[in-house]
């Protein structure tokens, strides 16, 4: 380049017709990373805040959940040892019987109190599953009241 084309290029230092000075250009892209970084910055800081929400959120719906679990499990346990010590019972008075009359009399007996039993244990646990089914949620349901309520 010749000192002519130099000292015009200096004189005039535009970029390309878009009325922004040479020098100005990387300051400007400057801007724009800094501003994109910071709200980079920003949405990471949020989305680190969620995770560590929905961490808690998720401990304690597991801690409930497993509570349950075990009640669950221990009435089904107590359950089966009533049933069990039932028909260890009806054998026994099984054995003691002296006619077919008094088998089927006993059997019906057996039979009747055997159904109503079972209709109420499969109440029970089915009430225990309800409610751990509904303290479970009850977390993930306050979480999202919560959510809904905070405007972003």
């Amino acid at each position: 380049m010749s000192d002519v084309q130099t000292n015009e290029v200096s004189d005039n230092p535009k970029a390309g017709g878009f009325g922004l000075p040479l020098f100005a250009l990387p300051q400007a892209f400057q801007g724009i990373a800094e501003q994109n970084a910071r709200r980079a910055r920003e949405q990471f800081e949020k989305v680190k805040e969620a995770s560590e929400e929905i961490s808690v959120l998720l401990k304690e719906a597991y801690a409930v959940n497993a509570k349950g679990a075990a009640d669950y499990a221990a009435k089904v346990i107590e359950i089966s040892h009533a049933n069990a010590s039932s028909a260890l019972a009806f054998i026994s008075e099984l054995a003691g019987t002296r006619s077919l009359s008094e088998v089927i009399q006993l059997s019906a007996d057996h039979g009747r109190k055997n159904f109503e039993i079972t209709t109420a244990q499969n109440k029970e646990l089915w009430e225990i599953a309800k409610k751990v089914a509904t303290e479970t949620s009850e977390p993930i349901k306050k979480s999202f009241a919560k959510t809904l309520k905070t405007p972003s």
